[in-house]
């Protein structure tokens, strides 16, 4: 991937609304060295025409580039920026109101749309000029050509469709409506299986024994939060580990060597593979932080969450050590949700 080497000096309008006014602030001087880039995906306001955006983080220099992409392209993202991945060298930004996927190039530079999606939640490649996109009201998940940048065809799937991993020529989808993971067989682009994870599953990842690994946060007085570990060669679930009814589980992530599992419980919390039993202390305690979204850098092993605050200022977020010390924060966009690291 591309490195950026050069110095942004600029003065830009952050596009997100707090309490219904704009917010101007002028961007200091930024510069940005060779290492490893952080993206934080920012919703941006859940109402009216508001704006996601991309903050992008420099590690070496610790400083921040606000609206990345608005700086990049004199343009908005849209409403709401819900994910991003990095797929044959694009980035790809999946926009749910505004119903698209903007493809820009390493430079963040926009090249092309998808259109004709619902509301898009996570985009999933299969092969180099195939992918998946989950979705939230369309009932079924989207067929993309990533060499087109158009829609082809779909999978029927009814329900909210959420995170996907890709192993053995299937992918794993979760699904919030269901409480179900659907199993897809990449080369029919068809559904053979559904395996039981409980309510509300939306988070999932592969460990570094090929064991597919899902979260789900339950229903309050309705059904306990479970953490599953399914055979993707079976699709037989393995071990199941159940929260307490009063508990709400999500964010599931891992780190670099695929041996650590990181969620959110209103704290955050770290589980090895070979736990036998669900952590009881909190790797993180939250205090008085809404975190809502969690990520494990592969490069250094630190742990980063975003503090939501009141969902209607900059985020907050924190850089934690592999040990759990603090060791960096500091502010990105509105609402910011998740994170891509280079």
């Amino acid at each position: 991937m591309k490195k950026y080497n050069f110095i942004f000096i600029f003065a830009l309008a952050i596009s997100s609304c707090v309490k219904d006014k704009p917010n101007s602030v002028s961007q200091p001087q930024v510069h940005l060295t060779g290492a490893k880039k952080v993206y934080i995906i920012n919703e941006g306001p859940f109402q009216g025409n508001g704006s996601g955006s991309v903050s992008l983080y420099d590690a070496g220099s610790r400083e921040v580039i606000e609206n990345f992409y608005e700086v990049q392209n004199n343009a908005q993202i849209g409403n709401v920026a819900q994910s991003l991945n990095f797929v044959n060298g694009h980035y790809y930004i999946v926009v749910n109101n505004a119903n698209k996927v903007i493809v820009c190039d390493n430079q963040f530079k926009k090249k092309a749309q998808i259109n004709g999606l619902t509301s898009p939640r996570y985009i999933q490649p299969i092969t180099n000029q195939k992918a998946y996109v989950t979705d939230l009201f369309a009932n079924a998940i989207s067929i993309v050509d990533l060499n087109t940048n158009a829609k082809t065809s779909s999978i029927p799937c009814y329900g909210k469709t959420e995170k996907m991993v890709l192993i053995y020529n299937k992918v794993f989808v979760t699904n919030t409506d269901k409480e179900y993971v659907y199993v897809i067989n990449t080369l029919t682009d068809l559904i053979t299986d559904s395996v039981f994870v409980g309510t509300n599953a939306g988070s999932i990842v592969i460990d570094k024994n090929d064991r597919v690994w899902v979260l789900g946060s339950g229903k309050t007085s309705v059904s306990a939060g479970r953490l599953s570990k399914i055979n993707p060669l079976t699709n037989k679930v393995e071990t199941v580990w159940s929260f307490a009814e009063n508990e709400s589980p999500g964010y599931l992530c891992e780190n670099k060597t695929k041996d650590t599992l990181f969620f959110l419980n209103n704290s955050i919390f770290r589980m090895s593979i070979t736990d036998a039993t669900l952590p009881t202390t909190s790797f993180v305690n939250r205090g008085t932080k809404n975190f809502y979204g969690l990520g494990v850098n592969p490069n250094d092993f630190c742990v980063y969450a975003a503090d939501a605050l009141d969902y209607s200022q900059r985020s907050q977020i924190y850089i934690y050590n592999a040990d759990g010390s603090a060791n960096f924060d500091f502010k990105a966009g509105m609402i910011s949700n998740g994170f891509y690291f280079e």
